[in-house]
């Protein structure tokens, strides 16, 4: 037997973890390891391909089942010829070439290859179709139109999808058979999203650290108020609660804001001598302490 895979260890759940367990799990490590997070790391890429597949057949509850029973016999010679033993009513793993051949069937990819296919794999075509979506419409979903070479499709999308996600239109495809979005979600210009929550950097200005203020912070709702406590630091990070990404059950993460001191690169006249004037009045010395070595 050869390519027996683990699913359950490539997810790094129990065999008996529920669906949002797999989901949460799933979700972690698609974002660790995409490609657009780790670009030109094959070994990256090799693993986000098994933990999508380990995905797909998990979270379908039938081919969850199939894979589960598929499970007992995986060393015994039934698919390198001999069927192993079974009950009638048991599905016949017999008539797979290998685990490859069933794995393939399973998640139905209808690729040539050089070996002859069961007859099953003449049923109506199944096709799938990589679906871009910018973050905002990936937490939003909602309906979108699709255009499939002759075709124009509209179809109401879930919210909270995430990269490597499957979306399956039943009787979309070829003959009768099914369409399979692969969703890709694109990077964002401001929001980055870690797991349920969403991050950001916001800059601000030294007397703004300082003194405190009000600013605007872009979120997935569009920009909503937060107040900057006074003397805050260089990298400090607030917390918007309820502002992430949309959870399994319905709730939301947390939006990390992280801030950033940035200082004017062209101060006017009357701002540099402010500055020097605060320079001869402050007491603060910010080297008075050793500073630690960052990580």
């Amino acid at each position: 037997m050869r390519n027996f895979r683990n699913y359950y260890q490539i997810l790094g759940v129990d065999r008996n973890a529920s669906l949002a367990e797999i989901k949460r799990a799933y979700r972690q490590l698609a974002r660790r390891y995409h490609p657009d997070l780790n670009p030109g790391d094959k070994t990256a890429e090799e693993r986000f391909k098994l933990i999508s597949e380990a995905y797909q057949v998990l979270s379908d509850s039938q081919k969850r089942a199939e894979y589960n029973r598929f499970g007992q016999y995986w060393q015994q010679k039934g698919f390198q010829g001999e069927p192993p033993p079974r009950t009638p009513s048991e599905f016949d793993y017999g008539r797979f070439l290998d685990f490859q051949d069933f794995i393939d069937q399973l998640l139905q990819r209808f690729t040539r290859r050089s070996e002859p296919r069961p007859e099953a794999w003449d049923a109506p075509g199944d096709i799938e179709a990589r679906l871009n979506l910018t973050l905002q419409q990936a937490y939003k979903g909602g309906r979108q139109r699709l255009t499939l070479g002759t075709r124009t499709l509209e179809v109401n999308l879930p919210p909270g999808m995430v990269t490597g996600q499957r979306i399956r239109l039943r009787k979309q495809g070829e003959n009768g058979g099914d369409l399979y979005l692969n969703i890709h979600v694109s990077p964002d210009a401001q929001l980055r999203l870690e797991g349920d929550d969403i991050y950001c950097t916001l800059p601000i200005t030294p007397s703004e650290a300082v003194l405190g203020t009000q600013v605007q912070v872009p979120t997935l709702d569009g920009p909503v108020k937060m107040v900057i406590p006074p003397r805050v630091q260089n990298h400090q990070r607030l917390r918007l609660p309820g502002r992430g990404y949309l959870r399994e059950d319905h709730t939301r993460g947390d939006q990390i804001v992280e801030l950033l001191i940035q200082v004017p690169t062209e101060p006017t006249p009357q701002e540099l001598h402010l500055y020097e004037q605060l320079r001869q009045i402050e007491r603060f010395n910010p080297r008075s302490q050793p500073t630690p070595i960052s990580s």
